[in-house]
């Protein structure tokens, strides 16, 4: 799995406010409450981090794709498909 943090970093107690349905029904399927919490965190943190890269590489992603629309790419007499 890739990962957006240490993996090796010190576990940290915190307070979370959740449906106290959605608790007894977690609970009842024995549903690891912070190994998931952690799973699904890393997700949302590596999607910002992805729309952060994109938007401060956007000029050089565009500049770029200008350049391969101009000038094509060095594999294009290459290239049998």
């Amino acid at each position: 799995m890739n990962y957006a943090y240490d993996i090796h970093a010190e576990k940290k107690a915190t307070n979370l406010s959740i449906n106290s349905d959605l608790l007894k029904k977690a609970k009842s399927y024995k549903i690891n409450l912070s190994k998931n919490f952690e799973f699904y965190l890393n997700q949302l943190v590596k999607e910002q981090e992805e729309k952060k890269w994109k938007a401060t590489n956007s000029k050089a992603i565009e500049a770029f794709n200008a350049r391969v629309e101009q000038y094509g790419v060095f594999s294009d007499g290459l290239r049998s498909f």
